[in-house]
């Protein structure tokens, strides 16, 4: 059987597909959430080309392709000595199928050797993607006691960071995408 999906590490020529895929999922993802002007924000300064460039060039965003379009991404970072998932993002008729596990568990792979803990970083007010770190944190599935095996020995856990605004980085630091 087929692969669902390619799961890989983004390269320069899907910045615009990615900065695309964004501003389709993310702005409708949450504006019910935070309001379509804080939706528009989040879009306007975490998805454009400088700044997913930038992280693509320093290797920090996995895409998922179906059929030959990007159908999810995340994007990890540090702040301070932490190291951050801070973009998860899924189509949403891709949501439910195992796409974000398999994300996680690139993420996971693409972590320097000896990485104790993965942070995450998503919305408060995003309570299906907190319920999503949690399951992925406690879950006995085969893929994440695989994670847990042979990735950073903290999952989620105490390093976990809700954001209930929209604040930026200190600076240095990957741009967020709040999950």
């Amino acid at each position: 059987m087929a692969e669902r999906w390619l799961v890989r590490e983004a390269a320069d020529d899907d910045v615009a597909a990615v900065c695309a895929f964004g501003d389709r999922v993310v702005r409708a993802h949450y504006a019910p959430l935070i309001g379509d002007r804080a939706a528009t924000a989040q879009v306007e300064q975490w998805w454009t080309p400088q700044q997913i460039g930038g992280a693509v060039a320093a290797g920090l965003v996995t895409v998922a392709e179906h059929d030959g379009e990007i159908v999810g991404v995340a994007q990890r970072g540090r702040h301070g000595d932490d190291h951050v998932l801070y973009k998860l993002y899924l189509d949403a008729q891709h949501r439910g199928a195992g796409l974000g596990p398999r994300l996680v568990d690139a993420v996971v792979r693409h972590l320097p050797a000896g990485t104790r803990r993965l942070c995450v970083e998503h919305f408060a007010g995003n309570a299906r993607a907190g319920a999503f770190y949690e399951r992925e944190r406690s879950s006995s599935s085969a893929s994440s006691r695989a994670r847990r095996a042979s990735g950073p020995s903290t999952w989620c856990g105490g390093c976990c960071r809700s954001t209930a605004d929209a604040t930026t980085p200190d600076a240095g630091t990957a741009p967020p995408g709040r999950s």
